[in-house]
């Protein structure tokens, strides 16, 4: 479903990431990248999702849930998750130059911060990577 949506944020322009959120075992959540159609600079899918989360489950914190994510969350989008609680983060791609989870900070896992996320990485990663490979080599021309 994550790979859906980052699909649909590519056919819309939008740097192609998706984000489901999921409790129990049932989809509370998902959407994609809108920064550009909605001229927001947070309007990265992992905070849709939450925002969304939160509303349908009537509470700010969501313990329990897990969020799959097609590239590796940005800084904004980690904070996000630790303040909200998400149990589990589970994402496809790392991103070299944005990633808050393995590739530039550890945020979620971080002792320092009041709430840690379990973590895994790279369930259908290489599927997510040419995602977003096709959609900046297509931008580059």
């Amino acid at each position: 479903m994550a790979i859906e949506e980052a699909l649909q944020a590519s056919r819309e322009g939008e740097v192609p990431v998706g984000a489901v959120l999921v409790r129990d075992g049932e989809v509370v959540a998902r959407d994609h990248n809108r920064s550009i159609s909605f001229n927001d600079p947070t309007a990265h899918a992992e905070i849709l999702v939450l925002r969304a989360g939160a509303a349908r489950l009537g509470n700010y914190r969501l313990n329990g849930c897990e969020l799959y994510v097609t590239i590796e969350p940005c800084p904004m989008c980690a904070g996000a998750m630790v303040h909200s609680r998400v149990s589990r983060l589970i994402f496809g791609a790392r991103d070299a130059k944005g990633g808050a989870v393995e590739s530039l900070y550890r945020l979620l896992g971080d002792p320092r911060l009041n709430h840690q996320v379990q973590v895994t990485e790279g369930v259908l990663g290489e599927r997510c990577q040419e995602i977003m490979q096709a959609f900046f080599d297509a931008r580059r021309g």
